[in-house]
């Protein structure tokens, strides 16, 4: 790789840490061609991606950047996984370490915010956003059907007391 490769996979680099919503960074040493592909597409499939990084042009990435201190954690074969939203590459990459003897994830960031593994897995229990959708419009949908229902109990009741009005007349 010459210098003005370098230079470029570092402008894209800092492109990714800067647009990610989070990025988890794990140890994959060991790892098959295979397992590789498969851990990418699991990623693909969530909106996320992983990338194998040259630590030392990782680090100069980072430089000036308010997660700077997660450049300790580049030693060693380091792979990152990253999405635009916070959730998706933390949740994929955990669930494929817990299966996984090969690929142990060894911290992240997200913001000016730098994870240990624990950090990274209590980020990836959270909802993630389509879930929070849901929530979101199953609350709005039980809140519409309590006013329905508040909306016409007084016109059920009104109905019938007519109605019994109606049988006492008749009768």
């Amino acid at each position: 790789m010459d210098r003005s490769q370098k230079e470029i996979a570092v402008k894209e680099l800092e492109e990714i840490f800067d647009g990610a919503g989070s990025v988890v960074l794990a140890e994959y040493s060991g790892m098959t061609v295979a397992e590789m592909t498969e851990l990418r597409a699991d990623m693909r499939e969530r909106g996320a991606t992983l990338r194998v990084v040259k630590n030392r042009l990782a680090k100069i990435a980072l430089k000036g950047k308010p997660f700077e201190g997660a450049a300790d954690h580049f030693t060693g074969p380091v792979a990152i996984a990253w999405a635009e939203d916070m959730i998706s590459a933390p949740k994929v990459a955990v669930k494929y370490a817990e299966d996984s003897k090969v690929f142990n994830i060894i911290g992240g960031f997200m913001g000016e915010e730098i994870f240990d593994p624990a950090g990274v897995e209590a980020l990836s229990k959270l909802p993630s956003r389509e879930e929070l959708i849901g929530m979101a419009a199953q609350r709005l949908l039980s809140q519409a059907t309590n006013i329905a229902s508040a909306l016409l109990s007084p016109a059920q009741g009104l109905s019938g007391a007519i109605a019994a009005i109606e049988e006492k007349a008749d009768a």
